[in-house]
C-alpha cells in the first residue's frame, strides 16, 4: 500500500473477499494495507428486509461489523457482474431468497442469484430508490454496477455470468449505441425484449426527461457528495418502534444527518427516540423542509409505501439581541 500511495495516488487496493466481517477487516491491517474492501453479507440482507418488509436483517449485519481504521472503508453494492451471492446467509434464508427472487432455475448460478437489480425488484422505481437511498446512507464508499442507473434488465437464457453482462444501453440505435459491429458479432447481444430492451431503455432517452431515474440518480449522487458526513461519519442505529422502519444517525464534525427508511411496501408510522437531540430541528435534505423540532417525547414521522427521509439535524438558531 505505501508503493500505491507514493507512486499512485489516485489509485486504491480493493479486496474482494466474500467473507464475514470480522474475517475481512484482515486485508485492512492496521490501516496500512487494503484502501478498501468489500462488504459482501449486507447486500442478501437489504433484498431479504425488501422482501419481507422488515429491518432486522439490515441492523443484525451492520451490528456484526467491526470497527475499521479510519484510513480504510469499506465498498457496499446491490449488485455487481457476478451473482448475488448467497454464500453468507444461512441455509433457511438461502431458500427464502431462491423462492422469492430466482423462480425460474435459470437464474440461479453457484450459491447465488444471476439477476440485476431491475429484475430483481421486479422493475418498481420505488423499490429501486430505496435501496439506493440505504446503499448511500451506510457507512462506506458506494459501488454501482453498470446499468443500475437506468434499470437495465438481464438475460437468463444466456450462460454462466453473461446474463447480467450485457452491452451497455446508450441509445435506441443499433445494439443500443454501444457498438456498430454487425449484430452477430457481439460477444454478448444486447437486451431487445420489449421491457428492459434497449429501445425502451437507454441513457439517451432518460436524458431527455427530468424524472428519469438516471436524473434521480445523479441528483442523488450530488445530494450525498454535498454532505461529507455519509463518506466519514459514525453509524449509530435507532430502535424504532415500528420493525418496517430503518433509521439510524450518521455523525461526522458538527453535522448530523437521520435516515428513516420504509422497507415496507405499505405507509408506516414510525416513533423515534430523539430526545437526546432536543431542540434540534430536522431539515429534509431533498427539498429544504423545515419539520417541527425534536423534544422530550418520542419523534413521530410517517412515510409513504417504500419512502424514505434524510434529515439534517440543525440546531435551533438564536436571536441576537437586539441594541436599543
Amino acid at each position: 500500500r505505501k508503493e500505491v500511495d507514493e507512486s499512485y495516488p489516485d489509485r486504491v487496493l480493493l479486496a474482494e473477499a466474500n467473507q464475514w466481517p470480522s474475517d475481512v477487516v484482515q486485508y485492512f491491517g492496521g490501516g496500512d494495507e487494503c484502501h478498501m474492501a468489500f462488504h459482501f453479507p449486507v447486500m442478501p440482507r437489504m433484498f431479504m428486509a425488501v422482501r419481507r418488509e422488515e429491518a432486522v436483517p439490515i441492523y443484525e449485519i451492520l451490528e456484526q461489523t467491526p470497527r475499521i481504521p479510519d484510513t480504510c472503508q469499506w465498498g457496499l453494492f446491490l449488485r455487481n457482474h457476478d451473482e448475488l451471492t448467497l454464500e453468507m446467509v444461512t441455509d433457511e434464508e438461502r431458500d427464502y431468497m431462491y423462492a422469492e427472487y430466482a423462480k425460474d432455475p435459470r437464474m440461479k448460478l453457484n450459491l447465488g442469484i444471476r439477476r440485476r437489480l431491475a429484475p430483481l425488484l421486479d422493475n418498481g422505481r420505488d423499490e429501486m430508490q430505496l435501496m439506493t437511498a440505504i446503499l448511500f446512507s451506510l457507512p462506506g464508499s458506494p459501488v454501482l454496477y453498470y446499468g443500475d442507473e437506468i434499470a437495465m434488465g438481464d438475460n437468463v437464457f444466456l450462460g454462466d455470468r453473461d446474463g447480467v453482462r450485457t452491452p451497455m444501453q446508450w441509445t435506441g440505435d443499433r445494439n443500443g449505441g454501444f457498438s456498430r459491429a454487425d449484430f452477430a458479432q457481439l460477444y454478448a447481444p444486447s437486451l431487445m425484449d420489449p421491457v428492459y430492451g434497449f429501445q425502451a431503455v437507454n441513457v439517451e432517452a432518460q436524458l431527455r426527461t427530468a424524472t428519469s431515474l438516471l436524473r434521480w440518480m445523479h441528483r442523488f449522487i450530488s445530494l450525498r457528495k454535498e454532505h461529507p458526513v455519509f463518506g466519514f461519519g459514525t453509524y449509530e442505529p435507532i430502535e424504532p418502534s415500528n420493525p418496517r422502519i430503518f433509521a439510524h444517525l450518521r455523525r461526522f464534525e458538527d453535522d448530523l444527518v437521520l435516515c428513516v427508511h420504509n422497507v415496507a411496501r405499505s405507509a408506516q408510522a414510525v416513533e423515534l427516540d430523539l430526545s437526546a437531540q432536543q431542540g434540534r430541528y430536522p431539515v429534509e435534505l431533498f427539498g429544504r423542509s423545515r419539520f417541527p423540532p425534536i423534544g422530550q417525547l418520542p419523534y413521530l414521522l410517517t412515510l409513504g409505501p417504500r419512502g424514505f427521509f434524510w434529515f439534517e439535524l440543525v440546531e435551533e438558531e438564536r436571536e441576537e439581541p437586539r441594541d436599543e
